[in-house]
């Protein structure tokens, strides 16, 4: 991270920048983030911005308007550089980025759920609310072609059907139903339309959750051949595809006509991994990590098939350093489970582990290792979403299970918040540094102002009076420091 002392305008700035990966960050006046960017060679990439004006593309040029200072952060690799940028454009939702990414529209199908008879049908943009959507996608031939599957496997209707109502309160779906839905009922009331449509939105999550993998698949690809902006472009998309489906989830617990019914999921669930009754508590763990630093552990908490966020817990991996998630795995439901027992408090009736069998099994070794007898214990693998017991026996639920869609929703809160926690750390981390680079501050010093005040936001608010009492630092360290901090805002 760049270390002038003095005030310097962005341009200034850039120039002292140095030639390595990293990751910048543009801030208005009022100190806020309003782009984030990554570079190969910081010192070019930056240098880019202050040419004139003519040849900056509108868009860049009305940024840099805004722009009233800089920071960087160096780090090891491009690749690093690729995952701490999306990280933080998360975090802080920068104006700019988002102003940049949404020229790029990629085809949603989008569920007119307000209507009678809800439509399936193919949109560029998000428009309202009162619909569900799913995607983004690539390729529009390729949501048309899963659209007309969906139409014959499921009997819904598309754009461009004409239904009518009928005498009875019924309604004719097509003219001709053989052509279009084939061995489906064509004269259907509303709630047996309902029906259809609830199971026709389970499926083509599953499509979009299919083709996410395959994005992500592709970004890593992309990013070990250091086709870098092709990754950049592929980890945009993903970002997308993965905010919109969990929107989309949002509003299928909110809205009444595909409302899961939660009772009859747990229920299942129950039957379909031999449970002796529906479970009523469960916990899911998640491991998080960058690049093997910044390890981290989510366990999520549901009762009775709703989420009970009181019981949510965070965990700093303690017992290494580096990137394993078995170790991991072991580790943090070992430190549950035991404190639980410890406690005298009731274990959960089902334990979910998000992996494969590897993870399972590392979850069994804690209970194993504190002599601890293991509840029901299952892995749910995100390829094909397969449920792993802790034998090696899998099993493949359908997409329209309710079971295993409860299963998922579980899941998927359980890497949310790992996520989360992993990028508010990276942040505290990246402003704590702020003190690494301070001349004549040593790590003891900055350790012990750390531990005095809490955090560097507390610091910074601190007075050089109330800063010179922390043990080891003199008026004029403090009065430093103080100055230190207040020059970088």
């Amino acid at each position: 991270m760049q270390t002038d002392r003095e005030e310097l305008s962005p341009k200034a700035k850039a120039r002292r920048a140095p030639h390595t990966p990293g990751v910048y960050l543009m801030k208005d006046a009022a100190g806020l983030v309003v782009y984030v960017g990554k570079a190969k060679d910081l010192k070019k990439r930056l240098a880019s911005y202050f040419v004139p004006r003519q040849r900056l593309t509108p868009k860049v040029a009305a940024m840099m308007d805004t722009v009233a200072d800089m920071e960087w952060h160096e780090v090891r690799s491009e690749t690093e550089a690729l995952l701490l940028e999306g990280k933080l454009i998360k975090r802080w939702r920068p104006r700019w980025n988002i102003l940049f990414r949404d020229d790029k529209q990629f085809p949603q199908v989008r569920v007119d759920l307000a209507d009678p008879l809800p439509k399936f049908r193919i949109v560029r943009a998000r428009t309202t609310d009162a619909c569900r959507y799913f995607g983004p996608f690539p390729h529009q031939q390729a949501v048309r072609r899963t659209l007309n599957e969906m139409r014959k496997k499921f009997g819904i209707l598309l754009a461009d059907s004409a239904p009518l109502a009928q005498p009875d309160g019924t309604w004719k779906l097509y003219d001709d139903a053989r052509a279009e839905i084939q061995k489906h009922a064509n004269v259907v009331t509303t709630e047996e339309y309902a029906t259809r449509v609830t199971a026709a939105c389970e499926f083509l999550e599953g499509k979009v959750e299919s083709w996410s993998e395959q994005v992500e698949a592709d970004m890593r690809k992309a990013a070990e051949a250091r086709d870098y902006e092709k990754a950049a472009s592929l980890r945009d998309l993903l970002d997308a595809l993965k905010r919109t489906t969990e929107k989309s989830r949002r509003f299928l617990r909110d809205n009444p006509l595909p409302r899961r019914d939660e009772a009859s999921a747990l229920t299942s669930l129950a039957a379909a991994l031999g449970l002796e009754r529906p479970p009523a508590t469960a916990e899911c763990f998640d491991i998080s990590h960058i690049s093997g630093t910044l390890a981290v552990a989510s366990m999520v908490r549901f009762v009775d098939g709703q989420a009970d966020k009181s019981g949510y817990r965070r965990f700093k991996i303690k017992t290494f350093v580096g990137n394993d998630d078995f170790r991991s795995m072991q580790e943090v439901v070992g430190r549950r489970y035991t404190r639980l027992h410890e406690e005298h408090r009731a274990f959960p009736e089902l334990v979910i582990i998000d992996g494969g069998l590897g993870q399972v099994h590392a979850a069994l070794a804690a209970f194993k290792e504190h002599e601890l007898a293991p509840p029901p214990l299952i892995g749910l693998a995100k390829r094909e979403e397969t449920i792993v017991f802790p034998d090696g026996r899998e099993l493949k639920l359908p997409r329209h299970d309710v079971g295993l869609a409860l299963l998922m929703r579980i899941r998927d809160e359980a890497h949310r918040f790992a996520n989360d926690f992993n990028a508010d750390l990276r942040s505290r981390k990246l402003r704590e540094s702020l003190l690494d680079e301070m001349p004549g501050l040593g790590p003891k010093r900055k350790d012990a102002l750390l531990a005095h005040f809490g955090s560097i936001q507390k610091l910074r608010k601190a007075t050089a009076e109330e800063i010179a009492e922390v043990a080891g630092l003199s008026d004029k360290l403090a009065g430093e420091v103080k100055a230190y901090l207040d020059a970088r805002g």
